[in-house]
């Protein structure tokens, strides 16, 4: 089978993603990769369609319990035997699943950097039994102290990968990273030569702003009124920088009758796999969290992601608003931003570090002042009069436009009670960021803009089948105990409801239906399409 025929039955598609058939490509062919590819441009396709075209097991290096078990679900809906190895599995747990692994029940396994160096896995990797063709790094930016999220865990990987008989194919996969980072990346895994993409990190659905309100929670307020009249039952995050303000958002929202959960790393591990899957499931509407929540939570009709404090850095923010649109529709992402933000930041960068243990003191001291640096741009984003998606693309290295026609400043589209600087991206220093400042006017009003996503965009007859088709997939994923996006996503109902397929050559034709899916879940679907 070749790897479009891969993609259509598994995933539904018919067509690759930009750069996704090259780091297809060149896994098959027995080259290293590195890509680039921001939020929601399909970076897992690009390592688990050879995952299944090889022989053998592959091995997923992956930071978080989350995003592995996101991750494994997604596969395990879509037919493919999947596992991760972590410490959420009992000891008995463990032992179980690599005796399966072993007897080649899995294609793919998603492990811990830190499991790498436990005795139970080396015996496992070096098992005559067991052949391992191709390990793939996710959120590879991991293994750089130049990068927003150090791990020194993923320093032990090249080891590990050297470690082999035979030396696997390598892949490594980021949304962010910077030209410093890329090459810190190549250089501490080891890479070979690798064929590297970066697809680019404009995300042209996605509408950037940045106000700066004297009251945040009544602009939050005002904003999510709006957005209930504009689209009845949009999913949103709403991400603060404290548990604590976690909570009094999350309650003052709850008071004032909005649909609601929260998510921080405070409330117990039950607390947070049920508010996490009331928000997936669509049971809540909205999530208040910290940035514990959203990483590999591929919920892909999130219509708005609100920072309601300034993020750490362009690589955080860029990451976490990214989980808005991912399904290809419009999406708002907007940034709350007050003077306080950045003493808040500067604190939690100085004073917030004991999850981080494995640091030598001068280890600590670089990384701080790097993390101090990227605040400063962080700063200057939010503060910033010229284009944000322009400001954004620079950062990363590209190129953009003076005007991209969806961001507030480009439209117009900022409220604020004092001067938004017109700061350019290159200003290093505090003292010409103030000597800019005094040349700063006051920028133009909010005004409230019509950006439409499919399923707001649908006419009303289509609107009510998109209803009962959501009605399906909810009772289907709990049935099988599934995120319902796992299922099929809201475009792809969208889709379903316009086209109004009435057999099973015709739903294969939907955008996101693949034949797997389509055997498992398609009689449903059908049951209310037909004669409609």
């Amino acid at each position: 089978m070749k790897a479009d025929e891969v993609l259509k039955k598994v995933y539904g598609y018919d067509k690759f993603r930009p750069g996704q058939e090259k780091m297809v490509n060149a896994v098959l062919s027995g080259r290293d990769a590195f890509a680039i590819m921001p939020t929601g441009a399909g970076k897992s396709v690009c390592f688990q369609i050879p995952a299944l075209m090889m022989e053998g097991i592959t091995l997923v290096i992956s930071p978080l319990i989350s995003l592995m078990k996101d991750q494994v679900e997604s596969l395990n809906a879509a037919g493919i035997h999947a596992a991760y190895f972590n410490s959420s599995l009992t000891p008995g747990q463990y032992r179980k699943a690599l005796e399966l692994a072993r007897n080649g029940r899995y294609k793919i396994i998603y492990v811990a950097p830190e499991r790498l160096e436990t005795e139970s896995f080396l015996d496992f990797v070096n098992d005559e039994k067991v052949y391992i063709p191709f390990v793939a790094i996710d959120e590879a930016h991991c293994v750089s102290q130049w990068g927003q999220d150090f791990r020194p865990g993923y320093l032990k990987i090249y080891d590990f990968i050297n470690s082999f008989k035979k030396r696997p194919v390598v892949g490594a996969y980021t949304a962010t990273a910077t030209e410093i980072v890329k090459k810190d990346i190549i250089k501490l895994l080891g890479l070979l030569k690798p064929v590297s993409i970066t697809t680019g990190f404009d995300r042209e659905n996605l509408y950037f702003g940045v106000q700066i309100p004297r009251d945040k929670y009544s602009q939050l307020k005002f904003y999510l009124r709006d957005k209930e009249d504009a689209i009845p039952g949009a999913s949103g995050i709403v991400y603060c920088v404290t548990r604590k303000l976690v909570e009094e958002v999350s309650s003052r929202l709850e008071q004032d009758g909005f649909s609601v959960t929260k998510y921080h790393a405070g409330l117990t591990e039950n607390e947070r796999r049920i508010n996490q899957e009331a928000f997936i499931t669509g049971e809540k509407q909205i999530i208040v969290a910290t940035n514990a929540f959203g990483m590999g939570i591929d919920k892909s009709d999130v219509r708005y992601v609100i920072h309601y404090n300034m993020p750490k850095d362009m690589e955080s923010y860029y990451q976490e608003a990214g989980r808005a649109g991912r399904d290809g529709d419009m999406a708002e992402c907007i940034l709350y931003y007050s003077k306080s933000d950045w003493h808040m930041n500067n604190w939690l960068i100085e004073h917030g570090r004991d999850e981080n243990n494995e640091l030598t003191p001068e280890q600590l001291a670089e990384v701080i002042a790097k993390d101090k640096e990227r605040l400063k741009k962080m700063t200057f984003y939010c503060r910033s009069k010229y284009c944000l998606r322009d400001y954004i693309l620079k950062y990363f290295g590209e190129k953009g436009k003076k005007n991209c026609g969806n961001c507030s400043i480009c439209i117009g589209e900022v409220r604020t009670e004092e001067p938004v600087l017109n700061v350019p991206y290159d200003v290093d220093s505090e003292r010409d960021y103030h000597r800019a400042a005094a040349y700063a006017k006051p920028a133009k009003t909010y005004s409230s803009a019509k950006r439409k996503s499919a399923a707001e965009s649908l006419e009303e007859g289509d609107r009510r089948l998109f209803e009962e088709l959501r009605k399906v997939r909810t009772a289907l994923a709990k049935e099988n105990r599934l995120h319902p996006y796992m299922i099929f996503s809201d475009r792809t109902l969208a889709f379903m409801a316009v086209e109004r397929p009435q057999n099973k050559e015709e739903m294969l034709k939907i955008n996101g239906v693949g034949q797997n899916k389509l055997d498992r879940y398609g009689k449903d679907f059908l049951n209310v399409l037909k004669n409609r």
